[in-house]
């Protein structure tokens, strides 16, 4: 099974993504964890890609293409991957259609984690850590017993920078930005499967498994009706 997740800041992804991983037994292919990884092993590629970077410019798209399609090719994908981070835009998503075609593969669904943009802003802008031993609370979810000290260690509390309402909002209208259109063209292909993102872990991730099991039904059928053709 091949996937591709989306959902904004906050919206629990890395979870669902790990929950996924766990069950289906396929790989969760981060773009920036495989960028990293290509230049510290100096990949051809890699070393492309650390050029752009150290002068603090976007990777172009036919770098990330590629290092993609190396990580894919690896046989840890054989079971399948799910994709994170990419693609990013429509001409991404063309190439990565183009490059999975060129093997007879193909993107099976795209999950997207639907969480409104308040309810973003509500789990991200609540979370605080101790400057100490870095425990993470919220001040909602998960609060310490005195609201600026830490239960563990007794040191202050802060609120990091990108987890400020101000900041939070410019990143979530980066995110509608990119990816409402890149929604659209899989839905039309027929391929998106948006998701209510609200809830437990646990309510969530079964609405995704649903979907999932749903998928794996209808290619059993598929292939059942190919072996009597």
């Amino acid at each position: 099974m091949r996937l591709i997740l989306f959902g904004p800041p906050g919206a629990g992804k890395g979870t669902q993504a790990s929950q996924i991983s766990q069950k289906y037994g396929i790989i969760h292919i981060s773009t920036g964890d495989i960028l990293r990884t290509a230049v510290k092993e100096g990949t051809p590629l890699g070393n492309l890609a650390k050029s752009y970077m150290d002068k603090g410019e976007l990777v172009p798209d036919e770098v990330v293409i590629g290092i993609i399609k190396e990580r894919i090719r690896k046989e840890d994908t054989r079971n399948g991957f799910m994709l994170d981070g990419f693609p990013r835009t429509i001409p991404q998503a063309e190439a990565l259609d183009n490059m999975l075609g060129s093997e007879g593969l193909k993107i099976d669904a795209v999950i997207s984690i639907e969480v409104e943009d308040e309810e973003v802003i509500k789990r991200i802008s609540g979370r605080r850590v101790c400057e100490k031993c870095g425990v993470m609370y919220h001040i909602i979810y998960d609060p310490p017993k005195n609201n600026e000290l830490c239960d563990r260690c007794g040191a202050r509390l802060f609120q990091r920078d990108d987890d400020k309402e101000e900041v939070v909002r410019r990143r979530l209208q980066v995110y509608r930005n990119q990816t409402e259109p890149l929604k659209e063209y899989y839905k039309k292909i027929g391929i998106l499967q948006s998701i209510d993102g609200t809830g437990t872990v646990e309510q969530v991730f079964g609405r995704i498994d649903r979907v999932l099991q749903s998928l794996i039904e209808k290619k059993d059928d598929f292939f059942k009706e190919q072996g009597r053709d």
